[in-house]
């Protein structure tokens, strides 16, 4: 008898919320261990609004997804969570559906941050010896129930797999990354929203579906706080898929894409992204805590003044991030950083003269 896991399996579908782990997987260990499903609907990185689209478009096939997750079991007790006070938060109850309202913090919207806050906790991350879909317990020792966290636009993907079938789903996206995906553009563009592609697709033709990129575009990030700068001509050459972001230091990620106003400062912005991060923090272990403040005032001071001590220091701090943290919010934060210290390279350039025409640029050129 073919099951969903099997379903799922053969289709090879990966959630689509970032980390691109085996969707059958998790379902299968969901299965096993009769855990408690949460369906992550908050879009939480910057510029997301996926699964939003989903809720508001798409809700009885989410709730397939739901069915064929958990089994149809009565108990399942299956929570839906988003920020607090959203229209979606608004719709999910509005359809009688139990939310679990998460704060508007950036690592709230974690998984392990979502089970803590099912589980009476703070919305921030749990350390983890394994997956918490076998159960476990949090730091304080309380007992954590087995616990699976999809992402919406995974459950609306599984419910299409059992509606029309693996080799529908897999004539999408490339033989490693197969399926449709739902990609959100912003920033600079013509038409912003969220457009259905797939993997394998050049960068250019999934931003013309928002209007293409407009000629004056300098800069284009990829995959939010967590993910990749790009220059304009990097863009044009690049395709959306593992390899392809992989060439410049990043990966899919969670899908979506924000051309950067050419009328602001690139520096500019890149710090206010980088202090970002480091505010939004859990700030509950060392690199959350001491590492992504240091690099933010790292980085401020070598975009003020580019030379080769504050460089050196900005790139030794750099270097300090790899898996350390208790999520992988402060890698996502330096991987952005390190991207942006190679696309901004000419920006740089100017800044080191103090020198930069653009809005917001000449103060910030001249911090020190």
């Amino acid at each position: 008898m073919t099951t969903i896991v099997d379903l799922i399996e053969a289709a090879g579908l990966t959630g689509r919320g970032g980390a691109a782990f085996s969707s059958a997987i998790k379902v299968k260990a969901a299965w096993e261990n009769r855990a408690r499903l949460i369906v992550n609907v908050c879009d939480g990185e910057i510029g997301a609004a996926k699964d939003a689209w989903v809720v508001a478009n798409h809700l009885p096939e989410l709730l397939e997804g739901v069915s064929l997750v958990t089994g149809g079991r009565r108990k399942a007790k299956t929570l839906f969570a988003t920020h607090r006070g959203t229209t979606t938060a608004r719709l999910l109850a509005e359809a009688g559906l139990p939310v679990l309202e998460t704060p508007e913090r950036y690592v709230s919207s974690e998984e392990t941050s979502l089970i803590s806050l099912a589980h009476g906790g703070d919305a921030r991350p749990l350390a983890k010896r394994a997956p918490f879909v076998f159960g476990g317990r949090d730091s304080q020792g309380k007992r954590i129930r087995p616990t699976v966290v999809l992402n919406a636009e995974t459950l609306w993907r599984i419910s299409q797999i059992n509606r029309y079938g693996v080799d529908w789903f897999r004539s999408f996206g490339t033989a490693d990354e197969p399926g449709p995906r739902l990609v959100a553009i912003g920033g600079h563009v013509a038409r912003r929203g969220v457009y259905e592609s797939e993997a394998g697709t050049r960068l250019t033709s999934i931003l013309a579906q928002a209007g293409g990129l407009p000629g004056d575009a300098e800069y284009v990030g990829v995959g939010g706080m967590g993910g990749i700068l790009l220059t304009a001509d990097e863009v044009r050459s690049a395709t959306w898929d593992t390899p392809g972001m992989k060439r410049f230091g990043g990966a899919m990620g969670p899908g979506l894409i924000n051309v950067w106003n050419p009328d602001d400062c690139p520096v500019e912005v890149a710090s206010r992204m980088i202090a970002f991060g480091a505010g939004e923090s859990a700030g509950q272990c060392g690199p959350c805590m001491f590492g992504l403040p240091a690099l933010s005032a790292d980085w401020a001071r070598f975009s003020a003044e580019p030379n080769r001590e504050t460089h050196w220091q900005l790139v030794s701090r750099l270097g300090q991030f790899g898996g350390r943290g208790a999520c992988a919010h402060p890698d996502g934060v330096a991987r952005f950083a390190q991207s942006a210290l190679r696309a901004l390279g000419p920006e740089l350039a100017q800044h080191a003269e103090n020198h930069c025409t653009k809005a917001g640029g000449r103060r910030y050129a001249q911090l020190g």
